[in-house]
């Protein structure tokens, strides 16, 4: 039989590379074998079916308020941003049948899109919740999914309660068990695990059973979304956005019966394998219905990445308890950890959304403005001479032994005074968490010439008394505008 010379030369190829591979397999077959992990994707399906609001303690369930009523603030304040009008003009003509509608708008949407748009509203200020042990921010992607099937299928307020609680804990967990090293690989983890989120809140509403919501989870493991190079952009609220919007997808087809395999969590190409250099399995599956991360949600008093928040509540409290001008300054020096550079070093923004992502900007509009509210990171305010000119004196240096959640702020003054601040836990943190009555102002603060004050109490109070509610649905019906 003849042979061409292109399969001449693919089998000399073979023959060059048979003792290459021989002895890759040979040292792959010599190496130990590693520990199978536990059952991770069963595991968690049995555990989300088996909760419910009854089981969930007390503290959990309060938490699992605050956290609704704040993703609806940040919801409805952002809903009328330029990327929302860009959303809602892109998708529109695409949409379904009107089935959910947007926080502070009037336009309906299939859930599908209402899902993603209200993601993506609650995201574009940065000014959601916040897991500071992965820096997810977890209600986004769960509500905005759960809410929006709500509309479509009436559910009660303690079963939407326990879904979002559920939702927070399954997303938290598996970030807990590959953080730092995916995040630091450059996903934006609220994106690659809030589909789990979304998947298993939504799955538990619909009734999935044990398969379907391995399945659930399977498809929501498939739909990863986020990059942090799509920082300071529109981007990033894409991320929480599509994952509300991915993880509503997976369980509506699981709930079909359409398949996945059942350790698509923890097998060995799959997710926490494929993205992820660290896999601790531990932080999945112990403590079930015990520990509850929805304990360690925080919220945000000021609307910019969670690392500048330290800087912010340094400036504010100098320039307020000192009496510090801005224009007698001479340089603000800061001591940070090195996350605070890697993920905020923009030193010269020219847009609201760069300036969540300056650290230059955030201690100098703190000083100019005594406030780090959505105000402080428009494009007003990053182009305002006098933070322009302030940012440039701002000092920040990676120091050993400063803690992400920390600062150490010197100031110094044109006629050689000194003035220093140690912020060992911000304003919004665990340690230093904001009032409900913070909260609530945060959220009137918010809705401010989206919706009339009065509309506003009322969309709060209901926040309030979700788990009273015999239809979850109606905190969306009555935070759209004209309701």
């Amino acid at each position: 039989m003849s042979m061409n010379r292109r399969s001449l030369i693919g089998a000399a190829g073979l023959a060059l590379a048979g003792p290459a591979l021989e002895g890759a397999q040979a040292a792959e077959a010599s190496k130990p074998a590693a520990k199978a992990p536990p059952p991770v994707t069963k595991i968690l399906a049995q555990w989300i079916l088996g909760s419910s609001y009854d089981t969930l303690p007390e503290p959990v369930r309060r938490e699992g308020v605050r956290s609704f009523l704040n993703w609806v603030g940040v919801a409805v304040g952002g809903s009328h941003h330029e990327t929302v009008n860009v959303a809602v003009s892109a998708l529109q003509p695409f949409s379904g049948p009107p089935q959910a509608g947007l926080f502070g708008r009037t336009e309906r949407f299939d859930i599908m899109n209402a899902a993603f748009l209200n993601g993506v509203a609650s995201h574009i200020f940065d000014f959601d919740d916040t897991h500071l042990k992965t820096i997810i921010h977890p209600a986004g992607p769960v509500a905005s999914a759960i809410l929006a099937y709500a509309e479509m299928k009436p559910v009660s307020g303690k079963a939407f309660l326990d879904a979002l609680v559920v939702g927070i804990e399954t997303e938290c967990r598996i970030g807990n068990a590959v953080y730092p090293n995916h995040y630091d690989a450059g996903w934006h983890i609220t994106g690659t695990c809030g589909p789990f989120g979304a998947a298993a809140a939504a799955g538990k509403l619909m009734g999935l059973t044990e398969q379907q919501m391995v399945y659930a989870l399977g498809l929501a493991a498939s739909q990863p979304v986020g990059l942090r190079e799509s920082f300071g952009s529109m981007n990033k609220s894409f991320n929480p956005g599509r994952a509300a919007a991915n993880g509503l997808f997976a369980a509506i087809l699981a709930a079909k019966g359409y398949t996945s395999s059942d350790g698509m969590i923890e097998a060995r190409r799959g997710w926490a394998n494929t993205i992820s250099t660290k896999q601790d399995w531990s932080e999945i599956t112990d403590g079930l219905g015990t520990r509850y991360e929805s304990l360690l949600n925080t919220y945000k008093p000021f609307a910019c990445g969670i690392v500048m928040h330290p800087t912010i509540d340094a400036a504010v409290q100098i320039r307020d308890q000192d009496h510090i001008r801005p224009e007698d300054i001479a340089r603000v020096d800061l001591k940070v950890h090195p996350l605070v550079l890697e993920l905020t070093g923009k030193t010269a923004p020219k847009t609201g959304l760069e300036g969540k992502f300056s650290i230059y900007h955030a201690a100098a509009v703190a000083f100019v403005e005594g406030a780090g509210g959505e105000k402080q990171f428009s494009d007003r305010a990053v182009n305002d001479p006098r933070v322009v000119a302030l940012r440039r004196k701002v000092m920040p240096v990676v120091t050993p032994g400063i803690d992400a959640a920390q600062v150490d702020m010197t100031v110094t003054l044109n006629d050689g005074r000194v003035f220093h601040r140690f912020i060992a836990h911000a304003i919004g943190s665990v340690e230093t968490p904001m009032s409900d009555a913070q909260l609530e102002a945060k959220f009137a603060d918010l809705a401010a010439g989206v919706l009339p004050e009065a509309q506003a109490k009322r969309v709060m109070q209901l926040c309030w008394s979700l788990p009273d509610l015999e239809d979850a649905g109606a905190v969306a019906r009555a935070g759209v505008q004209g309701a």
